[in-house]
C-alpha cells in the first residue's frame, strides 16, 4: 500500500520557521516529481513547491519564493520543506503528493498520490 506521510507541523510564532516532511512507503518515487500544496480554511487547495525527479529544479508560488525551499532524499523516500519568515497567512493544513511525471509542476492534477496533511499554524 502505498502511502506519504507528513510530519513537522505545529504551532509557531509570526517570523519562526518549520520543516515538514515526508515520508513515502509502499513504493520509490525517485523517478516522480514531488510536490507541497495547503488548504487554509474555506479555501481551495493551491500549490506551494514542487521539485523534480531529481532534485536538481523546483518551482515554488509566489507567495512563498524565498521563504521557503524543497528538497528531496531519494535515498529515503522524503521530501522536504523548509518553511522561514513564516507569516500568519501561511496557516493551513500542508499536503505532500508524488506527481504522474519527473518534471516539477504546480498542477495539481498532475498528482496522483497524496498524504493526509500536517497543521501548520502561525500566530501572529
Amino acid at each position: 500500500q502505498v502511502q506519504l506521510v507528513e510530519s513537522g507541523g505545529g504551532l509557531v510564532q509570526a517570523g519562526g520557521s518549520l520543516r515538514l516532511s515526508c515520508a513515502a512507503s509502499g513504493r520509490t518515487f525517485s523517478s516522480n516529481a514531488m510536490g507541497w500544496f495547503r488548504q487554509a480554511p474555506g479555501k481551495e487547495r493551491e500549490f506551494v513547491a514542487a521539485i523534480n525527479w531529481s532534485g536538481g529544479d523546483s518551482d515554488y508560488a509566489d507567495s512563498v519564493k524565498g521563504r521557503f525551499t524543497i528538497s528531496r532524499d531519494n535515498a529515503k523516500n522524503t521530501v522536504y520543506l523548509q518553511m522561514n519568515s513564516l507569516k500568519s497567512e501561511d496557516t493551513a493544513v500542508y499536503y505532500c503528493a508524488a506527481a504522474t511525471g519527473p518534471l516539477a509542476t504546480f498542477r495539481l492534477h498532475e498528482y496522483n498520490y497524496w498524504g493526509r496533511g500536517t497543521q501548520v499554524t502561525v500566530s501572529s
